[in-house]
């Protein structure tokens, strides 16, 4: 009898643990140096692209500004005013037209522009920003999914936060961060990489939180634990007639 049962536990325990042991999620075998964040320069500003929706304030100027940051014009993305960037790098600006601002920072952009509309415009005070910047938010947080990038430096813990937290299935030691094809593993358990969370986001980042292996083995226990009695119940029927 216990022998019979003994082997009917192994066989569900393998059962459950197997269940949950090919559970990786977006894998990525190009890993990166987790070094070459810690390094990164939080300065670095992203370049205008081809595509990249840009909004335009002139300080005092909101007829020819593109969703102004300085007025009750918005602008957000969804519902401002922006200019689209051709596939060229140049944008079409009131007043000043077509101008090549493909490779240019959020800043150099600005400079730029001064030195076009101060022309027609007594000190004219210039702010540039890029959209559509975004990253993607994957995995065990408690609202995943795409985010738009409204300052200049988001950091990763930031975004966490923006995402409303960690579920209780996270897994704090296997934090996955996809930046230009490549993937670096953050584990925020350890005191050593808190330094990370003022690691700077860029755009079109992926961040992954993989769960533990908790919720697999809570997702399948429902289904197991048939399997379970109907195991006990042929153990204790071989047992039975075993034992005759």
């Amino acid at each position: 009898m216990k022998t019979t049962c003994l082997f009917f536990g192994i066989v569900l325990l393998w059962l459950s643990f197997h269940s949950c042991a090919n559970q990786t999620f977006l894998s990525n075998d190009n890993e990166g140096n987790l070094q070459d964040l810690q390094r990164s320069d939080s300065s670095i500003q992203h370049c205008i692209s081809p595509d990249d929706k840009l909004s335009l304030s002139i300080w005092n100027h909101n007829d020819i500004s593109l969703g102004s940051v300085f007025s009750i014009y918005n602008s957000n993305e969804s519902f401002g005013k922006w200019v689209l960037v051709d596939q060229k790098g140049f944008a079409q600006l009131p007043k000043i037209g077509r101008v090549k601002l493909g490779g240019l920072s959020c800043t150099q952009a600005a400079e730029t522009l001064l030195k076009l509309y101060e022309l027609d415009i007594k000190e004219p005070i210039i702010v540039v920003k890029i959209l559509n910047r975004k990253v993607t938010i994957l995995g065990e947080v408690r609202s995943p999914g795409n985010y738009i990038l409204d300052e200049e430096h988001v950091t990763l813990m930031e975004l966490i936060g923006k995402a409303e937290g960690f579920t209780i299935y996270a897994n704090l030691k296997d934090i996955k961060l996809i930046r230009d094809n490549r993937s670096y593993s953050v584990d925020l358990s350890k005191m050593d990489t808190l330094m990370l969370h003022g690691l700077p986001l860029q755009s079109d980042d992926i961040l992954v939180i993989t769960a533990t292996r908790g919720k697999a083995i809570d997702q399948k226990a429902p289904r197991l634990i048939p399997i379970a009695s109907s195991l006990t119940a042929l153990a204790i029927v071989a047992s039975f007639f075993l034992s005759r």
